[in-house]
């Protein structure tokens, strides 16, 4: 199992400047190492994480900093109903090494296992296989093209849904390009647990729960979630108005520069290669 390495965890650091009495958001816990490192930089952290299994972690840190950390076990499109404004809100999107790594839960094609896929592996909802059952062809169809950008979407989804793969193996052996298949255990796993829509409630809260002058950093893994946040950034950093209008006030952000992981992070982590971190400033109130 590979060891869990937080992806581009100086850079966000470096991004967020002097965080020392500083109030923030990680909406992604995970493993704990964002947390970790902004507590040990002085900040107090609010976390978030759906995934049930990270509980233990989280227990650790709150033994450690005490009240300087909470841990909140809920998705981050939960962020919304947060009190106050804080000074980060931090976004390590994607899957977590410690998710593909445990084969049960269903996420990787290199081992045989139940074919799950849920963040959360105790909630009450479809997994992988209930979604498949659930879905018309044209529906699959649709999110293996939409999320996957899978070649001959079509033809693999009426022979998934004819053979009704109930594990990860059963499901691979049915992907006859080796190139799909990545592709397609991305694509529904990004359905089951509706990760555009969350990430979308997400960022929809972060200008009112930021303050002014605070900061959103999102690390991102796949061109898909991306291009979603690069979007999103670029309204908010756009001024008002029309263009052939006179400017009557300021965008509301600005951007931080873009990083990516240096060359000896990528020998690292092999799994770094792909991510980019993006951040704005919130400049004034919207």
């Amino acid at each position: 199992m590979m060891k869990h390495i937080p992806v581009l965890l100086d850079a966000v650091v470096n991004a967020l400047g002097d965080i020392r009495g500083a109030h923030i958001v990680d909406c992604t816990f995970g493993a704990g190492g964002y947390t970790r490192a902004f507590l040990n930089a002085g900040a107090d952290v609010i976390a978030f994480d759906r995934d049930s299994t990270v509980v233990p972690m989280a227990d650790e840190i709150k033994s450690e900093f005490g009240e300087r950390f909470t841990f909140v076990p809920r998705p981050f499109s939960y962020l919304s109903e947060l009190p106050d404004k804080y000074d980060a809100i931090v976004f390590d999107l994607g899957i977590s090494s410690m998710q593909i790594d445990n084969s049960e839960r269903g996420f990787s094609f290199r081992g045989n296992a139940p074919l799950d896929m849920r963040m959360d592996s105790s909630a009450q909802c479809d997994n992988a296989a209930d979604l498949i059952k659930k879905l018309s062809v044209s529906e699959l169809t649709q999110i293996l093209r939409d999320y996957g950008d899978v070649s001959r979407a079509g033809i693999l989804a009426r022979a998934i849904k004819d053979k009704m793969p109930q594990t990860t193996f059963a499901l691979r052996d049915l992907i006859y390009n080796p190139r799909d298949i990545a592709p397609v255990f991305q694509a529904l796993r990004i359905a089951v647990n509706d990760e555009f829509g969350e990430i979308r409630r997400a960022l929809s809260a972060v200008p009112d729960k930021l303050k002014t002058n605070g900061k959103c950093i999102c690390v991102t893994f796949h061109s898909l979630e991306d291009r979603l946040v690069k979007n999103t950034f670029r309204e908010w950093t756009t001024v008002p108005g029309a263009a052939y209008m006179p400017n009557v006030s300021d965008a509301p952000f600005s951007l931080i520069k873009p990083q990516t992981p240096t060359s000896g992070e990528v020998v690292a982590n092999p799994r770094a290669r792909s991510a980019h971190m993006r951040g704005v400033i919130k400049i004034r109130e919207i």
